[in-house]
């Protein structure tokens, strides 16, 4: 059976259906770690557009 880290508090996980939390330990790790989202602590690198996505915007 495959074990992960909760990505929240490093606890052992067991990766099976059986866990509805996974990859997280709790419901308490998955909703810090949904609000941890929400207060924008995590980014996905990119670079912005050059140009305006919608011309009537300008």
């Amino acid at each position: 059976m495959a074990t992960v880290n909760c990505p929240t508090c490093g606890a052992k996980v067991e990766w099976t259906e059986a866990n509805k939390f996974r990859p997280f330990c709790s419901e308490r790790c998955k909703q810090i770690d949904l609000g941890a989202w929400a207060e924008e602590k995590y980014v996905i690198p990119g670079k912005a557009p050059e140009e305006p996505l919608d011309p009537d915007l300008e």
